[in-house]
């Protein structure tokens, strides 16, 4: 068994919310290590790790939530088809760490697991 397939097999064990958490996660993550341009394997390693949750979690999750899934994945695969030049342009990195942000509260949002209640900074 491949440690693809071991991975696949434990994340599966998780409920959908728990599993859209795992994915906000790794993409909280792709925005945090794109600071240093020397994590640049590392945020690639996270992007495709990204890519397989999506791909097992999709079956799963509503129709809108699979449609948000896929717009994800999209903007993945565009950034990892051509991953050297992003990663050596400062502002499209910027760019990946800025949309990995937005795609991660996005996933948590869905996951239900932390209630997103907006402030009004009047009575904040």
């Amino acid at each position: 068994m491949t440690d693809r397939s071991l991975l696949r097999e434990r994340y599966l064990r998780d409920p959908l919310p728990v599993r859209l958490g795992g994915l906000a996660a790794n993409l909280a993550r792709v925005r945090s290590f794109s600071d240093n341009p020397a994590h640049g394997d590392a945020v690639a390693q996270l992007l495709e790790e990204s890519e397989w949750f999506i791909e097992w979690t999709a079956p799963d999750a509503s129709v809108e939530s699979q449609a948000v899934l896929v717009a994800c994945q999209r903007d993945i695969a565009r950034w990892r088809r051509s991953w050297a030049e992003v990663w050596e342009d400062p502002a499209r990195r910027a760019d990946v760490a800025e949309r990995a942000n937005a795609w991660s509260g996005q996933f948590l949002g869905i996951s239900g697991l932390v209630r997103v209640v907006a402030q009004n900074p009047a009575t904040a």
